[in-house]
This record gives structure tokens, C-alpha cells and sequence, in this order.
């Protein structure tokens, strides 16, 4: 059965709740999202999967994950290999406990290959705002050096640093 605000189970009540909780109003869906890439740019995968429910299910490309053990390992496993990582996200809809957001981050590898990765995300959150789906859609497209437009010291990016729309992504 999948874990909705309706369904939430027991073993997550235990966990404080992670709010906005939903149903999502536009200022709290747009809060999550940033809440949530702002945790992404730390690249620190315990806090990261701390933002999941413990039996949360992902579709990640072409990966298929499910629990926090899971997320950590994916993504201790992404942010060696995707170096210098900086990461936008932005809201697409919300609707009652579910999210869609696009993103875009760049990123090199260690040959010195930069990229900037594009795709859309699905998200559908439990009663105490957790996170217990994620479906992941994601394109990488090689770009040169001078190409990036992600600049910001490593952490969350500032404020006053464009999003998708202003950068015209």
C-alpha cells in the first residue's frame, strides 16, 4: 500500500513531523521545495534521507530505491561521482499532499566534465510531512566551464541567486 497523508503509518509517528505539513497551500508547497534544495545542496546524505519516510519508495533514472538505508547509499554514491554539485529547484503544481517540482543542477566529474542535469520530480508526502515517493525523471547535457550559471559557494544557494525561470532554464 502506498504511504499518503491519508495513510501515514505508525512506525512514522514516532518522528517529529517535518513541516508544512500538507495539504499545500502555494506558499507552503513552495517553502518544501526549498526546504528540500537547500538540503540536496548541503550533499550530505543522512539529512538528506532524513526527509523521507523510512519505507519511502524512489525512482531515481533508472534506479528503483526504497527505505533510508537505500537513499543514503544512492546518494553517497551520486555525490562522489557528481562533483561541485549545485542544485535549483522550482515548483511546477501541488495539489492536497503531492508536489511536482523541475530542476536543474551542475556538476563535473572527476575528469573535469562539467554538466548541468535537467528533469522533473513527483512527490507525494505522508500526514506528518515526510516524504514517501519520489519519482525522478533526469537528463544530463554536457556544457564548457564558461557555460555554467550556478555560482554560489558550496551550501544552499542564496537568496538573491536566480532560479530556473530567471536564468531562463
Amino acid at each position: 500500500m502506498t504511504q499518503t497523508a491519508d495513510t501515514a503509518d505508525s512506525a512514522q509517528t514516532a518522528e517529529a513531523p517535518r513541516p508544512p505539513l500538507p495539504p499545500f497551500s502555494l506558499e507552503t508547497a513552495q517553502q518544501k521545495v526549498r526546504m528540500a534544495e537547500d538540503a540536496w545542496n548541503t550533499r550530505d546524505p543522512q539529512r538528506v534521507a532524513l526527509a523521507y519516510t523510512p519505507d519511502s519508495r524512489w525512482r531515481n533514472r533508472s534506479e528503483f530505491v526504497r527505505g533510508r538505508a537505500q537513499i543514503r547509499e544512492l546518494l553517497a554514491r551520486k555525490w562522489t561521482r557528481e562533483l561541485d554539485y549545485r542544485l535549483i529547484k522550482e515548483l511546477w503544481v501541488h495539489e492536497g499532499h503531492r508536489i511536482a517540482v523541475r530542476f536543474a543542477y551542475e556538476w563535473h566529474d572527476d575528469a573535469g566534465n562539467w554538466f548541468r542535469s535537467y528533469g522533473n520530480e513527483n512527490w507525494a508526502f505522508d500526514a506528518q510531512g515526510f516524504m514517501a515517493e519520489r519519482h525522478a525523471s533526469i537528463n544530463d547535457k554536457p556544457i564548457r566551464p564558461h557555460e555554467r550559471l550556478f555560482h554560489w559557494p558550496q551550501g544552499p544557494r542564496p537568496v538573491d541567486h536566480p532560479g530556473l525561470s530567471e536564468l531562463g532554464l
